[in-house]
């Protein structure tokens, strides 16, 4: 095995911050999966899996174990007749690269989620979503090492604890399971709609009327590159607080301050979720350049944080915590980081 020691992690997070690995090590199959991590129990080492580091934060102390990188591939298809269509995808594969080849195969279910950064095997952790998609509506099973009985199961989706940006995955059962492969349950034919407000938008506004998958997923791209930064050019890691979700009532008392201003959408019939970008800005963090941390807010999306020169991830959780703060005292509201802050 290829074990890398005492190894920055600064370039394994697109937010460029971190301390060091002690060990890290590429896997690419199942085989080399068990060996690390046999390797790791021997040792008597903390484990953590990642993949290309597009939703994760180091500490600056580092992680003081294995760092397994994942870079399994594959894409199989079977056919289960004119329309069903399964994808059994590897969990190293770029997730954008997999949405790309089913659009071309003219299959739909996650060409919403185009030009999400990060690997495949990365998408149910937090039940990745965006423009009315996520990967709960089309993920099929899930196939990982459950470190807890020592082999290789199959997790059917109903069993993966899905919620709003949420999973076992990423709760109940964080760092159990070691996800080796995905498959997803899609099918041909185009997109049914409703679409998302802004690829409506986007339709009408280009005279697009055939709604292809290919449209769906050009229309996505042209919206997330006209307002989020290319984590390959801008030090961050997407959106950095999950809109939060709030009941009818609290809603309501917002409303009254600021009268048909306020996104918002329909969870049920008591809850109400809330656009974390709008009550950033409101806040008064609308394109933000923080001196004092080297952290920023995009300009044109105050719910993406930006490394300009920051030098540590001390600096960026100032940040954070000056934004919090800020949303707190205006609308009583907490928000919640999505990223994840890795520790130990």
């Amino acid at each position: 095995m290829d074990i890398r020691h005492n190894i920055s992690l600064a370039g394994f997070s697109t937010m460029g911050l971190g301390g060091n690995a002690l060990h890290l090590i590429e896997v690419a199959d199942r085989n080399e999966v068990l060996k690390a991590l046999s390797w790791a129990h021997d040792q008597g080492l903390p484990v953590v899996m990642i993949g290309l580091g597009s939703n994760i934060i180091w500490e600056d102390s580092g992680f003081p174990g294995l760092v397994i990188v994942n870079k399994i591939m594959g894409y199989d298809v079977y056919e289960e007749d004119d329309t069903n269509t399964y994808l059994t995808i590897g969990a190293g594969e770029p997730w954008d690269s997999v949405v790309e080849r089913s659009v071309s195969d003219g299959l739909t279910g996650i060409e919403a989620l185009s030009l999400i950064p990060g690997t495949t095997g990365a998408t149910p952790i937090q039940n990745v979503g965006a423009y009315g998609q996520e990967i709960a509506q089309t993920l099929a099973t899930i196939e990982a090492y459950d470190a807890l009985n020592g082999s290789f199961v199959t997790i059917p989706v109903s069993d993966c604890g899905f919620s709003y940006r949420s999973s076992r995955f990423k709760t109940i059962d964080k760092r159990r399971f070691f996800i080796t492969s995905l498959t997803l349950h899609l099918r041909k034919g185009n997109p049914l709609p409703p679409f998302y407000g802004a690829v409506e938008d986007y339709f009408e506004q280009n005279n697009i009327t055939e709604r292809t998958p290919a449209a769906l997923r050009a229309a996505v791209i042209a919206i997330r590159t006209a307002k989020l930064p290319d984590p390959a050019v801008v030090h961050n890691v997407g959106s950095f607080f999950a809109n939060p979700i709030v009941s009818d009532w609290e809603y309501s008392k917002i409303t009254q301050a600021h009268p048909g201003l306020v996104p918002h959408w329909s969870v049920d019939t008591h809850k109400v979720k809330l656009s974390a970008a709008w009550l950033i800005e409101q806040a008064g963090f609308k394109d933000v350049h923080d001196q004092a941390t080297g952290m920023a807010t995009w300009p044109k999306q105050a719910l993406v944080l930006v490394n300009e020169h920051a030098s540590s991830t001390a600096d960026l959780l100032a940040f954070k915590r000056k934004i919090i703060e800020a949303v707190k005292m205006k609308f009583n509201i907490t928000l919640v980081q999505e990223p994840e802050l890795v520790t130990v």
